[in-house]
């Protein structure tokens, strides 16, 4: 049974910087290093136990309105702000297995957690991101569970789910790069294990030409997600994907291919090609899957707990994107593992995901943490740990 309350006992934050193997070059920014915040809280139940979770804030500027030194201020002021009160759980259902979500696909559970951290956010969304993750992650190793299982809603049972392994197989990324290096990359990721390649594009429409036909030369066998982070207009991203198509290069998505509010242009180009169309920066909050769901902007949605402010934010989008027939996907900004493992129990607590976009620990000089996944090749579970399972090294 959940504890009918918590209260923080610690709070600490520090900065999570680790270097990347090749600069992650996107249409509209360049990332060298992670600039991330590492979230670690104490929570004390009605009992006296105790358990503690980790969370990361990720910053991406100009993708997120925080960088890292905003993180660290919003987490710090978090703490201060909500100090050692306790704070109510919502109760289990009596049955097994029944239901906590409501219509909105919202878990009523969580309603008093959730007030108090909105109210603490103040509307910094990474940094509550991080905050939500930790307390969670917590709450789940209090309860001895994995936290899929504290996420899905329902009653946790006997074996509280440490028996059940969530199993995924991920893209990995090709940032902007020359051509050349593309290729390069393309080729050493096929050789660990990766044959499904999200490239970025949006700068240069006939660079974009170039380096996706340079990788589908390397990897003959290669399948594709495109993403544009916004970087197109209609027109070139609809020519682009008709070039790629009468080539035989075989898409399976195309990610936010026009910017973040026009979805005049996303809707423009759902109706002019095939391939699925899935809406990342244009939608945050669940008000923006009606919203694009109304203009027929897009044919799936990307689930990221650092846009929308944590797990329970991105369960309810996917959640309500389910219903409405849309396909899912689930990325991150550029995580370690901590963060990328928490997005890998969305994906659990979901039940799996159309297009598993977690790749970015990968991409990392270093890891500084253990546990959380164990991989082979593009192919990773989560589970058989309380919470997340992540320590730091």
């Amino acid at each position: 049974m959940l504890p009918p309350r918590i209260r923080l006992r610690s709070w600490d934050v520090a900065p999570l910087e680790v270097a990347l193997v090749e600069p992650f070059v996107i249409a509209c920014g360049t990332v060298t290093r992670t600039r991330n915040a590492l979230v670690r809280v104490e929570i004390e139940d009605d009992e006296g136990r105790r358990a503690v979770g980790l969370g990361e804030a990720a910053t991406l500027t100009p993708v997120t309105e925080e960088d890292l030194p905003d993180a660290i201020g919003n987490l710090t002021r978090m703490g201060d702000a909500i100090g050692d009160r306790w704070i109510a759980i919502g109760a289990e259902p009596s049955d097994r297995g029944a239901s906590t979500t409501n219509d909105e696909g919202s878990d009523a559970r969580w309603e008093a957690l959730t007030a108090t951290l909105d109210q603490a956010a103040q509307g910094a969304m990474v940094s509550r991101a991080g905050a939500e993750t930790a307390v969670l992650d917590a709450i789940a190793r209090l309860l001895g569970a994995p936290l899929f299982a504290l996420l899905r809603g329902g009653s946790i049972g006997e074996d509280r789910g440490l028996g059940e392994r969530v199993t995924m197989t991920t893209d990995i990324t090709i940032p902007i790069r020359p051509v050349e290096t593309m290729a390069a990359l393309a080729r050493e990721h096929r050789a660990q294990g990766f044959s499904c390649f999200k490239v970025k594009v949006g700068r240069d429409v006939a660079h974009d030409h170039e380096a996706i036909a340079a990788i589908a030369r390397a990897v003959p066998d290669a399948r594709f997600r495109i993403d544009a982070n916004g970087g197109f207009e209609a027109k070139e991203a609809i020519a682009l994907m008709r070039e790629l198509t009468a080539r035989g290069v075989i898409i399976e998505c195309f990610e936010q291919p026009c910017a973040t509010l026009d979805l005049a242009g996303m809707a423009e180009v759902v109706r002019s090609i095939a391939a699925p169309v899935v809406a990342d920066e244009s939608v945050k909050h669940l008000a923006d899957v009606r919203r694009v769901i109304e203009e027929r902007a897009a044919s799936g949605v990307n689930l990221k707990l650092a846009k929308s402010g944590g797990p329970l934010a991105a369960l309810a989008i996917g959640r309500a994107a389910k219903r409405a027939g849309l396909s899912l996907m689930c990325g991150g900004m550029v995580e370690t593992r901590v963060g990328m493992t928490a997005a890998a129990h969305v994906v659990g607590a979901l039940g799996g995901v159309d297009f598993v976009d977690l790749d970015t620990a990968w991409l990392l000089a270093e890891d500084p943490f253990n546990g959380g996944y164990s991989a082979e090749g593009a192919d990773y579970l989560v589970g058989g740990s309380p919470g997340l399972g992540v320590a730091p090294r």
